[in-house]
């Protein structure tokens, strides 16, 4: 039998059963792209990481796995695997990891990650305003103008709406958000809205085998979200408290930053709950 040991962790947690949880696998080598993928749906998280030797100049190369697909960029496993790749390799609180979107520098302060994101790109093919409401079971007046297909990594349509209660009774119809795709087809919509002085509230949802599915931390989507503050002409630089996944039971405190220069970081805590192996043939 083959043993591959992995750890779960809590991305964006301040406490240690909050956050997003992350299964990463400290060893992918000898793992075919179709066991990955099956150990992805068998840990049944948003996603599971594998770790490889670098090949890049970085310090771990990394694969990212949705129960159902391979991700080229997701934000809560960046950190997640940051955290495990310094332990493993004594790499300290500066990493790179190898991703199949480029090479994405990670530091850490403590157990408070920040990744560096890649420079956003951005394009029109967004819904109207009447057809978001329909899309977010709100009404139109809960929508305001500059939604937008945004991608530093892994492309997210970002919706502003009017306010935290909007935000709150969003309420997705998957037949309807089936019908708005990313540039790899993919259907997904992040919602937010200000939540006081420096601070926002935001919700993902995307679907998953025609459901739709709420994520309780999303890293990349706070990337994008940083994309669209620099689309939008927000004044610079900006930095946000986030909090996401209340409505699901998984609270996530998310940390974005533009800086003058506009680069975009998005950080979180990580905390490390469990360890364990799985045995295959």
């Amino acid at each position: 039998m083959r043993e591959f040991r992995f750890r779960i962790v809590n991305v964006f947690a301040e406490t240690p059963l909050g956050g997003n949880p992350l299964c990463v696998f400290e060893d992918g080598r000898g793992l075919s792209d179709a066991e990955m993928q099956s150990l992805a749906l068998q840990m049944n998280l948003s996603e599971t990481t594998f770790i490889f030797p670098a090949e890049r100049g970085g310090s771990a190369r990394v694969r990212i796995f949705t129960p159902t697909f391979e991700m080229p960029f997701a934000g809560h496993p960046t950190l997640g695997t940051a955290h495990v790749v310094r332990e493993l390799f004594q790499k300290g609180n500066q990493v790179t990891l190898e991703l199949k979107v480029g090479l994405i520098p990670v530091t850490a302060l403590a157990n408070r990650w920040t990744l560096a994101a890649n420079a956003p790109t951005s394009r029109d093919g967004a819904p109207t305003t009447a057809e978001l409401a329909a899309i977010l079971g709100l009404a139109p007046a809960d929508v305001l103008p500059g939604t937008r297909w945004i991608n530093t990594g892994s492309e997210q349509l970002i919706v502003p709406l009017a306010s935290i209660d909007a935000v709150q009774r969003a309420n997705p119809k998957g037949d309807l958000l089936g019908k708005i795709t990313s540039d790899v087809g993919r259907s997904m919509a992040y919602v937010f809205a200000s939540n006081g002085p420096g601070k926002l509230l935001s919700r993902f949802f995307f679907l998953k085998h025609g459901s739709v599915i709420e994520d309780p931390g999303t890293g990349s989507a706070t990337a994008n979200l940083g994309g669209w503050l620099l689309h939008s002409g927000h004044p610079l630089p900006v930095e946000l408290a986030i909090d996401q996944g209340d409505a699901v039971g998984r609270p996530c405190r998310i940390g974005l930053k533009v800086d003058a220069g506009k680069d975009i970081f998005v950080s979180g805590q990580v905390i490390e709950i469990g360890r364990g192996a799985i045995n295959l043939p």
